[in-house]
């Protein structure tokens, strides 16, 4: 009966994997081609769609390639990717018959192949078997192990690492010039020199033009040109775009002289910005966002949509295909704790605990701890999720190498106590090693328990046929303790990483359709002495998650008694980046990963300590002592994966205000009458704020009302319309008044937040909030 199912699968299979393609090919015309009848698809449904389309064509293809299998197995499905053990054909030997295999066998020349009569290896097998039995049984899971971690890397490294930003040079290219006339027929302005030298332009080069007469301001700014034709003295322009009657006043009315730029000095600056665009191929929260623990429960706490939603489905749906994939293949941190066994922790066995414990579960109550917490308000997913993990720890441990080898260590801001329990709790992730290896991932992470859980829904399977001669060598090797003793799946454990089935002399291993029963071989032979769940698992089932949810009620209590108590006027207000939401909502939303610190040019957002609790430990604040927040930079928001710091354009950031500048008067030094200062008003003014004027203040007036001569003196006075609260003056004051000259104990000018210095949006244009 079970043969004839199979039978009726194998009849077309070809028709169905062109039925999968097709509706995969739908989907990709839709998002391609976006007709006027489809409505508008947000980010996040678009990549749920692509994500869904990836699936099915793979599939497809899988079944597609699987109609050629000379195999005895009957599969609709099946993976092989242990290829490279590579036995040479022959009449006696046992081999797969997969597609893959046999074109492998055929492309390889013979003398790579290992001889099963000869007992002789190939030469892949010895080079795999150099680096590792589990490169051996494996070798494609080790390479794209090896590829994920290595982008982890140059994501969090490179593309995070904004120092390699460089401001354009504000310098023409050509001065000098004169306005001469308009080509009645061609339309050229034609503009003169009588320095040949400055002619340096060809037909065809792109320019904007400044009228020297005026302040290099936006006003200055004439417009963009191209270049039409030159000659000695002459060049011919065309101008970019509409001829407007304002571009003729500006040639009519000014007397010039003009020059030329390469780009519009006038332009607000956008180094940074421009520099981790051209750097974010692939955006550099990736991994983040595919973390569905993160994503999951921080929408559980925001009780709100979280884009990243969509990107934790998406990957859900891969491991449909491929199951808890993200494990065994993905993840950076299960590979770096990998690394660390083989280096470390596999010398000693001195630790070692059985695979059978209590401990086996952890991970499934505290993925019931962290989303009863979240339901409660309270987000610590961040504290215990892989990625974000991985992601805190590389910072604080190599980020304050990379910048003192690469820049100065002078510029390395302070370790604080947060630092280093975020340091403790990574190094303890590895040194689970030491119990037994991958101990963090079999047991203890939560993010792998949701991926367990989705394993219920696989549509893949591990399957051992009859030909299995009970050699033990998948048990042996299988990374996550998924193989029973009769060498069955723990079928919420496999990672389908097929290191078994590269170990298997006889190939009876195969990975197929979840409902494939061809030639299986018995169960529990040999006998496991495994029972059901019977009275007493129950009962300990039931008392573990009675006590997860006991820790997640009571850690929010815990974080909730010693937090951020906002409801306090006298409660702490950090200073937060520009385009953070709300408070309360900010809080909710973070998870505490670091990837805007590792963004931040110069350190201006570091971690906070416990000035908030619990509930603020590691988000991150603006110490504008250390550093102010760069007028040309809007890293922050793009790499925030939850969207607790919106991904603002510089235009948009530029109008964001993150707190008020407030002049202290009592040790301001032109206020003190000690000495005259206005670093705070250069600052400002280079930043492009113009918020903090030198101005008369303290003028005295005689009894008619007039102002006494010699009365007053110049200081400097925040405009509130125009201060975004940058703190770049305090970080001037500080570094020059209190560091280096030792005039003041503390910067006499600091940001302040609070409901009427600062703007916090869920949603909404700041630009439309200040003009509206």
């Amino acid at each position: 009966m079970i043969t004839n199912r199979f039978d009726h699968y194998k009849k077309k299979p070809k028709r169905l994997a062109l039925i999968l393609a097709f509706v995969a090919t739908v989907i990709l015309a839709l998002l391609l081609t976006e007709p006027a009848a489809l409505p508008q698809l947000s980010v996040a449904t678009a990549g749920l769609l692509l994500t869904t389309a990836i699936v099915l064509g793979g599939a497809s293809l899988l079944i597609f390639l699987n109609a050629f299998d000379q195999g005895r197995t009957k599969s609709l499905l099946r993976f092989d990717w242990f290829a490279p053990v590579l036995r040479k054909q022959t009449s006696a030997s046992q081999v797969s018959h997969s597609l893959t295999g046999r074109l492998l066998r055929r492309i390889v020349p013979a003398k790579y192949q290992s001889n099963r009569e000869t007992k002789k290896r190939g030469l892949i097998r010895r080079g795999l078997r150099k680096l590792g039995i589990s490169w051996l049984a494996s070798p494609l899971r080790r390479i794209v192990q090896g590829i994920c971690l290595a982008t982890f890397l140059g994501l969090f490294f490179y593309v995070c690492w904004p120092y390699s930003a460089k401001p354009i040079p504000v310098k023409p290219i050509s001065t000098g010039w004169v306005f001469h006339t308009i080509e009645n027929e061609s339309g050229e302005f034609v503009l003169s020199t009588t320095i040949p030298a400055n002619n340096t332009s060809t037909a065809g080069d792109k320019l904007v033009l400044i009228d020297e007469g005026l302040k290099l301001t936006a006003t200055a700014m004439v417009g963009e040109f191209n270049v039409s034709r030159v000659d000695d003295a002459n060049i011919y322009l065309l101008p970019v775009g509409e001829l407007t009657p304002e571009l003729l006043d500006a040639f009519f009315t000014s007397t010039g002289p003009w020059s030329f730029y390469q780009a519009d000095p006038t332009a607000w600056p956008s180094h940074y910005a421009d520099d981790l665009a051209t750097k974010e191929v692939i955006p550099a929260e990736s991994f983040l966002v595919i973390d569905p623990l993160v994503s999951l429960s921080t929408a559980i706490a925001a009780r709100s949509w979280v884009w990243s939603l969509a990107c934790a489905a998406g990957i859900l749906l891969v491991c449909i295909l491929i199951p808890r994939g993200f494990c065994g293949y993905l993840c950076p941190l299960g590979t770096t704790i990998d690394l660390f066994d083989w280096a470390i922790t596999t010398r000693t066995k001195r630790f070692q605990v059985p695979a059978d414990g209590w401990w086996v579960d952890i991970k499934y109550y505290l993925l019931v701890g962290t989303l009863i917490a979240s339901v409660c308000g309270v987000l610590i997913s961040g504290f215990v999720a892989a990625i974000p993990v991985i992601t805190r720890g590389l910072l604080f441990l190599f980020e304050p190498l990379q910048n003192g080898l690469l820049r100065n260590w002078h510029q390395v801001p302070a370790i604080h106590v947060g630092n280093w329990i975020s340091l403790g709790l990574f190094l303890a992730v590895l040194c689970l090693g030491f119990l037994r290896p991958r101990f963090w991932c079999k047991y203890v992470c939560p993010s792998g328990a949701m991926f367990s859980i989705s394993n219920l829904f696989r549509a893949t399977e591990r399957k051992v046929e009859d030909t299995c001669i009970n050699c033990n060598k998948c048990i042996e090797i299988c990374p996550f303790d998924a193989i029973k003793p009769d060498f069955s799946t723990r079928g919420t454990d496999c990672t389908m990483c097929q290191s078994c089935g590269g170990v298997c002399p006889t190939h009876a291993i195969k990975f197929v359709e979840r409902g494939n029963v061809v030639e299986l071989k018995v169960l529990n032979d040999p006998p496991t002495g495994e029972t059901s769940l019977g009275r007493r698992g129950f009962m300990s089932w039931a008392a573990g998650g009675a006590a997860a949810v006991a820790g997640g009620l009571g850690l929010t209590g815990v974080t909730k008694s010693w937090g951020a108590n906002l409801d306090d006027p006298d409660a702490f207000l950090p200073v937060r980046p520009p385009g953070s939401v709300p408070e309360r909502e900010f809080l909710q939303m973070c998870i505490r990963c670091g990837e805007c610190f590792k963004a931040c040019p110069n350190n201006v957002l570091q971690p906070e300590g416990f000035q908030q609790g619990l509930e603020g430990l590691w988000t991150p604040l603006v110490v504008a002592d250390w550093a102010g927040c760069e007028s040309s930079c809007n890293a922050c928001g793009q790499v925030c994966p939850t969207g607790a710091i919106r991904p603002l354009p510089l235009e948009e950031k530029k109008e964001a205000r993150m707190g008020l500048a407030i002049v202290n008067q009592s040790t301001c030094l032109p206020f003190a009458e000690k000495e005259a200062c206005d670093l705070c008003v250069q600052e400002c003014t280079a930043a492009g704020y113009d918020a903090i004027e030198y101005m008369q203040v303290g003028t005295q007036v005689d009894d008619d009302g007039n102002p006494v001569s010699d009365s007053g003196f110049l200081a400097p006075v925040v405009l509130t319309d125009k201060c975004v609260g940058c703190g770049l003056c305090q970080t001037r004051c500080y570094h020059i008044n209190v560091k280096q000259k030792e005039l003041l104990s503390e910067s006499a000018i600091i940001i302040e937040t609070g409901e009427d210095y600062e703007d916090r949006l869920m949603t909404g244009s700041y630009i439309e909030l200040h003009n509206g």
